[in-house]
């Protein structure tokens, strides 16, 4: 009867023992992940070029800036897509179903291949021309749902009237794009409303891909007197083949970036990629605040400048006028 009663204590005691292990352990995870606290941030960017470089750099400064620093209270999970459309659906649907707290894209595919995949997750995005007819947005004020972002909205308008004051001999113009980024279409239309306001002639050279820019250019350069290029994301990758195929033409190339001026473009009125990137990731460090991405209105940057490239105007014998060379940024 005593060993019955002393087995029983035991057990009793072993329970209680390995219920207490339990509790601590439990409060042990319970605090571990409390002191973790860290957020997780997605990433995702179309291709590696300067632009998008400068824009990605520059939110990470500014996130640190707002008090999100990576490897301490923020864990970001960078990924490009090289240019290749089912990369970014890879990516994008690791992102979705990846616990993450928040995705930054950056450019127009980009940020199509993630709100296709969440509806939940917030989203921000960073250099996409028409986020409305991308089908980003409903709307800019107050755009709902999960996403938000900033807009590098440039005007065609803008960029020819500026060529025409440094090449006013130009009447057949050169669009070189890819024809499957909606941000590009949106710019080329514009360009073609100038051109049909101004009597000139725009002849398109579409490519789909960078391996197709060199022969794209090629075919331009004997039909053309300029060649036109928007902030487009194959054509931006591979600006150094076309300014090279410019430069031998002697023709001048517009363009919507000014990583692309200092590739090899010879001018454009655009924005800074680096305040663009400030901008955005403000925005990230009030959605990692608590901020619904939904109440945070699209910003379209407004602050533009002239870029010119000299050493390109001087290869292909343009002489850029004074008053323009006093007001721009120079390559």
């Amino acid at each position: 009867m005593k060993l019955l009663k002393r087995k029983k204590s035991l057990s009793l005691l072993l329970v209680f023992l390995l219920m207490a292990v339990m509790v601590l352990t439990g409060c042990a995870d319970e605090s571990a992940g409390n002191e973790e606290g860290v957020k997780k941030i997605g990433i995702i960017q179309i291709v590696e070029h300067p632009s998008l470089n400068t824009i990605r750099e520059a939110i990470i400064a500014q996130l640190e800036q707002e008090g999100f620093k990576d490897g301490e209270n923020i864990e970001i999970d960078y990924h490009s897509a090289q240019g290749d459309p089912s990369n970014l659906k890879t990516i994008s649907q690791r992102f979705a179903t990846g616990n993450y707290d928040l995705i930054i894209a950056i450019a127009t595919p980009s940020a199509q291949a993630v709100v296709g995949e969440t509806k939940e997750i917030p989203i921000i995005f960073s250099a996409c021309t028409d986020p409305i007819g991308s089908g980003l947005v409903e709307r800019l004020e107050n755009p709902g749902g999960n996403v938000t972002g900033t807009s590098d909205a440039v005007s065609a308008e803008k960029i020819m009237s500026l060529a025409m004051q440094i090449t006013p001999e130009i009447k057949t113009i050169g669009a070189l794009y890819n024809g499957g980024e909606t941000n590009s279409q949106a710019v080329i239309k514009e360009l073609k409303s100038f051109a049909s306001k101004h009597g000139l002639t725009v002849v398109e050279a579409t490519v789909s891909n960078t391996a197709e820019v060199q022969q794209a250019a090629l075919s331009l350069v004997s039909k053309v007197d300029a060649i036109f290029s928007p902030i487009d994301n194959t054509v931006a990758s591979a600006m150094p083949v076309v300014a090279d195929v410019a430069r031998q033409a002697k023709l001048p190339v517009y363009v919507g970036a000014d990583s692309m001026v200092k590739d090899g473009g010879l001018a454009t009125y655009g924005i800074n990629y680096e305040a663009l990137g400030r901008e955005t990731g403000k925005m990230a460090g009030q959605v990692l605040s608590g901020v619904d991405p939904g109440e945070i209105s699209v910003l379209t940057i407004e602050d533009v400048q002239i870029y010119i490239n000299q050493e390109t105007a001087a290869q292909i014998g343009v002489e850029i006028p004074a008053d323009i060379l006093a007001e721009a940024n120079l390559f």
